[in-house]
């Protein structure tokens, strides 16, 4: 499980990258309004994945609640969510 968390944060932190340099300025600069409801509607379920395992994690793992909370906090900084898939990496690689 640890290892889908890892890639669902690594995803959720490329769509934001995606929404805010690429989505985002091809609706403001060229009148392409769907690149923002793509992009955001794949952000939004990728963030809701997070949560849920986050959630999850949190339960199998019996993480600490400041652990969980920051993850949390972390993934509402856009482009953040890197550092959160950098530390699980690390975790997978102790667990071996």
């Amino acid at each position: 499980m640890l290892r889908i968390f890892q890639q669902i944060a690594l995803w959720e932190a490329v769509s934001t990258i995606i929404l805010f340099f690429i989505a985002m300025p091809l609706k403001y600069l060229a009148g392409i309004k769907e690149a923002v409801s793509v992009a955001g509607s794949i952000h939004g379920f990728l963030v809701v994945l997070f949560v849920a395992l986050l959630l999850l994690c949190w339960n199998t793992y019996k993480w600490p609640l400041s652990r969980v909370l920051t993850y949390l906090v972390l993934s509402l900084i856009p482009v953040v969510s890197f550092w959160v898939e950098r530390d699980l990496k690390k975790q997978i690689a102790s667990k071996r």
